[in-house]
């Protein structure tokens, strides 16, 4: 190849350029939003887990507590004294 025909060469290369830039690109588009998308969805779902739990916890503590303040005001001490015992024997106490 003469010196005067590298002016091939390069229209050569600028069309290969041309014409493959476009899948090329297109292929690393479609890596990059395939990567964006695969985070959003580990984010997404990372929230909404988050979420879920959080939500269980806070009702569980809620119930918790609530149990716990009717059993403490269903609890009365007993008055002091004598207790009823009955000692018979058989179903109908006699």
């Amino acid at each position: 190849m003469a010196l005067r025909d590298r002016h091939l060469v390069g229209a050569g290369a600028a069309a290969c350029a041309v014409c493959c830039a476009a899948p090329v690109l297109g292929l690393l588009g479609l890596a990059g939003a395939g990567a964006v998308a695969t985070l959003a969805t580990f984010v997404f779902a990372g929230t909404v887990f988050a979420l879920v739990v959080g939500g269980a916890a806070v009702v569980g503590l809620l119930i918790r507590r609530r149990r716990a303040a009717q059993a403490a005001t269903v609890c009365e001490i007993p008055e002091a004294g004598p207790v009823p015992l009955d000692l018979t024997r058989g179903p109908d106490r006699s």
